[in-house]
C-alpha cells in the first residue's frame, strides 16, 4: 500500500493538469472505488471544471476544483495517479480519467481497494477536515505524542504506529524504518518505554517521515543503502547497522522485519 511519501509523489503527478479545463471525464462507475461517491454525479460536476490545487494528508489527497469541488483519491493497495499526453494509452485499469486540453489525468487501481470521493461545498469536506494531525504538522508535537501514548500503555509499538486515526500515512515499511532508527523492538508494549525512548520515537517518526517524502515525494528516488528498507523485503537480509542477520515475523498481524541485535 503507498504510504505517506508515495502518496505525495502520485499527488504531484496530477499537477500538471492543474489549471486546465477538464473537457471530458470517464468513469468506470461498476467498480468499487465509487462504494463512498455516485460516479453519474461525479462526471457532471467535474466537467467543465478545473483542479486548482492539491495536497496530500497522511495515505488520502484532495484535489479543489474552481467552481468549490472537492475531490477525494485513497489509493488503497494498489493505486496511482498518472499524467499522460499519449492518446494510445492503457486504460485497462484506469477507473477515473479527466481529459484536459494537454493530457489526460488517469487514477488507476488494479485490486480496487481505493475511494473517490466527491463533495460540492464553500469549506473542505468533514471527511477531509476532521482527519488527525499529520506527523509533520506543528500540532504533531511531542506533548500531543504524548497524549497519543498514554491512551495505548498496553499497546505493542508496530501495531500502534499503524493506526490511521494516530498516525495518518505511516505503513508497514515505515513503522519497520521508523522503530529500526529508534532501536525499538516492534513487539515492547508503549508502557515499557523510558522517557527518553519515547522522545527518540518521536524525533524518528519526524525524521523518516521528512526523509522520506524528500527522496520518493519529488522524482520517485532510490532509498541508501543505510536504510532498513533496502534490506527487509526478502528473508536472508542483515542489519546494516551490526551485519547481523534480520528477523521477518509476524506482529499484530502484519510481516515485521527488524535487527534482534540493534533494537531492545
Amino acid at each position: 500500500m503507498p504510504e505517506l511519501a508515495e502518496v505525495d509523489y502520485f499527488r504531484k503527478q496530477w499537477n500538471s493538469g492543474l489549471g486546465l479545463r477538464i473537457s471530458r471525464v470517464t468513469t468506470h462507475p461498476w467498480t468499487h472505488v465509487y462504494r463512498d461517491c455516485d460516479p453519474v454525479d461525479l462526471v457532471a460536476s467535474l466537467a467543465g471544471n478545473r483542479l486548482v490545487h492539491s495536497e496530500t494528508h497522511g495515505k488520502q489527497m484532495l484535489f479543489r476544483t474552481d467552481r468549490s469541488g472537492w475531490l477525494g483519491i485513497h489509493l488503497g493497495m494498489t493505486g496511482s495517479l498518472s499524467w499522460t499526453t499519449q492518446v494510445d494509452f492503457d486504460d485497462g485499469y484506469a477507473h477515473l480519467v479527466l481529459q484536459t486540453s494537454d493530457g489526460w489525468l488517469i487514477f488507476e487501481d488494479l485490486r480496487q481497494f481505493g475511494r473517490v470521493l466527491f463533495e460540492v461545498n464553500s469549506e473542505p469536506p468533514s471527511w477531509w477536515s476532521n482527519l488527525p494531525p499529520e506527523i509533520m504538522d506543528v500540532e504533531f508535537s511531542f506533548d500531543y505524542f504524548q497524549t497519543l501514548l498514554r491512551r495505548r500503555l498496553g499497546a505493542q509499538l508496530k501495531p500502534m504506529l499503524l493506526m490511521q486515526d494516530l498516525f495518518p500515512g505511516i505503513g508497514n515499511w515505515m513503522a519497520d524504518e521508523i522503530l529500526w532508527c529508534a532501536r525499538l523492538a516492534p513487539s515492547r508494549r508503549v508502557r515499557s518505554l523510558h522517557l527518553a525512548e519515547v522522545r527518540t520515537l518521536h524525533q524518528k517518526i519526524h525524521w523518516v517521515a521528512k526523509r522520506s517524502l524528500e527522496i520518493v515525494g519529488d522524482d520517485w528516488g532510490e532509498f541508501p543503502d543505510a536504510w532498513l528498507f533496502k534490506h527487509r523485503w526478502k528473508d536472508g537480509g542483515n542489519c546494516p547497522k551490526t551485519g547481523k542477520p534480520l528477523k521477518r515475523e509476524r506482529i499484530g498481524g502484519r510481516t515485521t522485519c527488524w535487527s534482534p541485535s540493534w533494537q531492545q
